[in-house]
């Protein structure tokens, strides 16, 4: 490890990913470390157009005796290379060596034997993916999903028949800019320099986001898919999100008391596809990325979240990490992704 951007407690390893059709190809891999020695962490995996920055978090969770550790997946923050086209992906399977190698990291290197996986946005759309095609591997123990990109949010002619016609072009000229993507809205209701409290690095997480590029769609589309289908996650999953979306393109006091970006109800719809034991529980002005809300909502979503973890996940006795050297690395094989299983879940 070596010091991060955040400066300290914050530390960083990159990941070598050797090379795409773009050239090298890294992730990288920040750690925050509980006050006292634990056998149990937390694994943070952003969303599209973001990075980890999001500190209240990892020390939330620190506090009470978890380490944090959060994945820039490649391509997106301290993982962007000159060389790369900012977030992009061709297949949402890209990104399971990474995840592979962080929960190596973790429970191999580290020691740790309990891990809850935290996803955001698009990160919880990958991570619920992962966990269902790694779900006989034991990698982790429960998915917390904030918001998770389930389905466009746009009316049903776009959602399908025309993402299914990008999809046919992303095939044939994957890094094609469509005339789509984020409007400033969400952007503004974050950054400090406008009408947010966060400060972060508009370069890797600009306002209006990157341009959104037909393979990308056609990656998200196809994942979204296979959700829809049905997975079938062994482990504990509680899915949050706000309790209305804002679909105005231009500032309103509304939209700092709601998701601006995605439908919060197609979570709500595909929630039970995930697996047999999903939790649900939104929160009343809660933004797009939840911990990100104003003060009162986002100490609701941490206290659920803790209080989730704790009956769910982290139960289990935990004592002092091992003090002897770790298990050397094994190398991480990449898997395909199994076929999708229709299966009823709780809620």
């Amino acid at each position: 490890m070596e010091p991060d951007v955040l400066g300290p407690p914050y530390e960083r390893q990159t990941i070598d990913l050797g090379v795409d059709d773009e050239g090298p190809v890294v992730a990288t891999l920040v750690r925050r470390r509980a006050d006292d020695p634990t056998r149990r962490a937390v694994l943070y995996v952003h969303g599209f157009v973001d990075y980890f920055f999001q500190t209240h978090v990892a020390d939330f969770f620190a506090a009470r005796g978890w380490d944090f550790y959060a994945l820039d997946l490649r391509k997106y923050g301290r993982s962007l290379l000159p060389h790369q086209t900012p977030n992009f992906c061709h297949d949402l399977r890209d990104y399971f060596p990474e995840l592979d190698a962080a929960a190596e990291i973790i429970r191999a290197d580290d020691g740790h034997d309990t891990v809850l996986a935290m996803g955001h946005s698009t990160g919880g759309l990958l991570i619920s993916l992962w966990a269902h095609a790694r779900r006989d591997a034991g990698l982790v123990d429960g998915l917390f999903l904030n918001s998770p990109f389930f389905d466009i949010n746009a009316p049903w002619l776009v959602r399908r028949p025309l993402t299914a016609a990008v999809a046919r072009l992303g095939r044939r000229a994957p890094h094609r800019v469509l005339p789509l993507g984020l409007h400033s809205v969400y952007g503004e209701s974050l950054h400090a320099d406008h009408r947010g409290e966060w400060r972060y690095d508009l370069a890797w997480k600009p306002l209006a986001g990157f341009p959104v590029r037909a393979g990308w769609l056609n990656a998200i589309r196809t994942g979204q898919r296979q959700l829809r289908a049905g997975l079938d996650i062994p482990v504990p999953v509680l899915l949050a999100c706000s309790t209305r979306s804002y679909r105005g393109t231009r500032w309103h006091d509304s939209a700092a008391l709601a998701d601006a970006v995605l439908d919060v109800e197609h979570m709500v719809r595909w929630a039970p596809r995930l697996g047999r034991h999903v939790t649900l529980a939104r929160f009343d002005g809660g933004l797009h990325d939840l911990t990100l809300s104003r003060p009162a909502v986002r100490e609701k979503v941490l206290a659920e979240a803790g209080r989730w973890a704790e009956a769910f996940v982290g139960a289990r006795p935990t004592g002092p990490a091992p003090t002897s050297p770790p298990a050397a690395r094994r190398p991480v094989a990449r898997r395909p992704v199994e076929e999708p299983a229709d299966v009823a879940a709780e809620g």
